[in-house]
């Protein structure tokens, strides 16, 4: 082997050895070391939410969550913008470090990690017209009672199950559903809450109800998948202490009331308010 030969077989073990250190590195030491907790954010309110004019991700429970977090690890906060459906790729390409609300499905459970302990909860809810009493789903259980939902979703197969008496009108998605009740079309619109309070919010009129019993949900945060489960842990351990100490629930609020709606108008996010 010669010089060259020599000094380029040098030069691969040393690339070599390079990748193989970068990839074995954590998220944890990789946002200590960068100074940045990059946070998936796509436009959703109540979760995140951007100012029209400036551009600027200012509020949204993801966002005052994010920055809470980058706060206690001494780290800038930066939001990536994503969509719900390339979050996870982000997360495998190192685009972003966390999502949060987004559940934790057995598809995704195969791509990245997620936590033990549950974000939140979202409950199955009825955007319903303000004449209306509802406390329970037997209450919309009547022929004279109609109800839009996107079709073939477990929102359908439960309103089929739980109140089969009901007009139930089924749609490709949300927002044909949504627009049926808003159009006057139906008497209520049934899906999982966070959905029904922006439309709330745009209509000026209607109920939101979490008709008993109460059917909710847990959402969740993914982040990578690695061997080094320091950033998973403490994940874990910040998102259980928001939730137990009611600060979860307080960053919703907040954007409730920034966003024109009371909260005591719309479901909570902590299974023991329900």
């Amino acid at each position: 082997m010669n010089r060259r030969d020599v000094l380029a077989a040098t030069l691969a073990v040393a690339m070599i050895g390079a990748g193989t250190s970068a990839l074995a590195q954590g998220t944890m030491d990789k946002v200590k070391e960068s100074g940045v907790l990059r946070v998936g954010v796509t436009q959703a309110p109540p979760w995140y939410s951007k100012d029209i004019v400036s551009g600027e991700w200012t509020g949204g429970l993801g966002v005052s969550m994010g920055k809470a977090m980058a706060e206690t690890l001494g780290v800038t906060f930066e939001p990536v913008e994503v969509t719900w459906g390339t979050a996870v790729a982000a997360l495998q390409a190192d685009r972003i470090d966390l999502m949060y609300v987004l559940d934790a499905t057995a598809e995704r459970k195969e791509a990245v990690n997620f936590p033990e302990t549950p974000l939140l909860y979202y409950s199955l809810a009825v955007l319903a017209r303000d004449d209306l009493e509802i406390s329970d789903w037997s209450d919309l259980n009547t022929a004279e009672i109609s109800i839009s939902v996107p079709q073939a979703t477990s929102m359908d197969a439960f309103l089929t199950e739980n109140v089969p008496d009901a007009d139930i009108q089924r749609f490709p998605g949300n927002a044909e559903a949504i627009a049926a009740f808003q159009a006057g079309r139906v008497d209520a619109v049934t899906l999982f809450h966070p959905p029904l309070i922006a439309a709330r919010q745009k209509l000026g009129s209607g109920q939101i109800v979490v008709p008993k019993p109460v059917e909710s949900r847990p959402s969740s945060v993914a982040v990578r998948k690695e061997d080094d489960t320091a950033f998973l842990d403490w994940v874990n351990e910040q998102i259980d202490g928001y939730y137990q100490s009611g600060q979860t629930q307080q960053w919703y609020e907040e954007f409730l009331s920034d966003f024109g709606l009371d909260p005591a108008a719309v479901p909570p996010i902590m299974r023991e308010r329900l």
